[in-house]
């Protein structure tokens, strides 16, 4: 085990500051600061205030991290950060910190995208990934299905969202239903007391001539909508459990039915679930229900690891490690819009840098926090 890689990850894409440590695909520390108190009060994430809570919360968290794991910085073989995609502010501070710990200790940088985390964390709870992983992606910015032949270097979409995202559309109903922010966990807990029958609400893309592998909430999310305007204006009572459980049924209706059949038709026998809304009960029995019918293995990390975390930054960035993947350049920079298919940005010149202290000193201060 001492031999495996022992890699730091920072997560700073939304309105988490993420702090993990990973040794191989062991975790040995997974450090969380969240500021959705904050943004709770304007009914959504204000990415200014996501910022500066991660300016603040930086330092603190990677030396609870460390302290966490055991470990001196000094010991690490790599830092990882989360490059995009994401908020541009929040992921530049992720970025500036990491190419600062790895500048100040002589270490590689590797930059990597948020998705193919999303799918990398799940080496810590099972162990390593099937080649090629299916992965059903959904949280609050991203509904995607990806084939991953290699997490590192190959992950190919064959679907995604044409508009809302899966948590989006949550957070939204929430709030027509006075719920509160975030929406994923209430409607959840409030869905269990209710009927997924109830309503018949529509189930986006589900035609035969629609697009197999993309979804699309927003129409499902406007009729629910209406429904509820439609009672109040008539001066009836909204039956919140039963619209929870009926809405909560068409997202993950889709969703996991439009998941089995990439596994059929792509020929593969397994599925892991990722993201913020892989949390949700009912999408984690429906798809095991449903896996289990079809013959395919079912992989879902436990619902700490579902939401935006340091840990699944660091396990993808100790993979890049282990297979020898190049260091990122210093002129690393955070992309908003990053693309699922650059699982890690190895820079401009595309090779592995030679980290020793010389090298670190050659760099211009401009490059470093560009």
């Amino acid at each position: 085990m001492a031999d495996e890689p022992l890699v730091l990850g920072i997560e700073t894409s939304c309105d988490e500051t993420g702090v993990g440590i990973v040794r191989g695909t062991t975790l040995l520390a997974d450090a969380v600061a969240s500021s959705v108190d904050t943004h709770a009060r304007f009914g959504g994430v204000v990415p200014e205030i996501a910022s500066r809570a991660h300016l603040e919360a930086m330092v603190p968290t990677i030396e609870r991290a460390l302290a966490e794991a055991g470990v001196s910085a000094r010991d690490l073989d790599g830092i990882a950060v989360t490059a995009g995609p994401g908020l541009a502010g929040a992921l530049l501070v992720g970025v500036s910190a990491a190419k600062a710990y790895a500048y100040a200790l002589g270490k590689p940088l590797y930059g990597v995208n948020h998705l193919a985390s999303h799918i990398c964390v799940d080496q810590l709870e099972h162990g390593p990934l099937p080649e090629p992983t299916m992965a059903l992606l959904v949280s609050g910015g991203h509904s995607s299905l990806l084939l991953a032949p290699d997490i590192t270097a190959d992950v190919r979409p064959l679907g995604a969202t044409i508009d809302d995202a899966a948590g989006e559309a949550f957070d939204k109903i929430a709030r027509v239903l006075d719920l509160g922010f975030p929406g994923g966990p209430v409607i959840d807990r409030l869905a269990r007391e209710g009927d997924p029958e109830a309503i018949a609400f529509p189930r986006g893309l589900s035609g035969a001539r629609d697009p197999a592998y993309d979804f699309s909430f927003s129409g499902l999310k406007t009729a629910v909508a209406r429904w509820i305007e439609a009672k109040r204006a008539a001066g009836e009572e909204v039956p919140v459990r039963d619209v929870a459980a009926s809405f909560q049924e068409a997202v993950v209706d889709v969703l996991t039915r439009k998941a089995v059949r990439a596994c059929r038709d792509e020929g593969v026998d397994h599925l892991m679930v990722g993201g913020g809304v892989a949390a949700n009960s009912r999408l984690r029995a429906l798809a095991e229900e449903r896996c289990e019918r079809a013959g395919i293995r079912l992989r879902v990390p436990r619902p700490k690891l579902c939401t935006d975390n340091g840990a699944m930054v660091a396990a993808l960035g100790a993979e890049m490690v282990a297979r020898n993947r190049p260091a990122s350049d210093w002129e690393l920079s955070a992309d908003s819009s990053l693309p699922v298919t650059d699982p890690h940005v190895p820079g401009a010149h595309g090779h592995s840098h030679d980290h020793d202290h010389d090298h670190v000193h050659e760099i211009s201060k401009e490059n470093l926090y560009s």
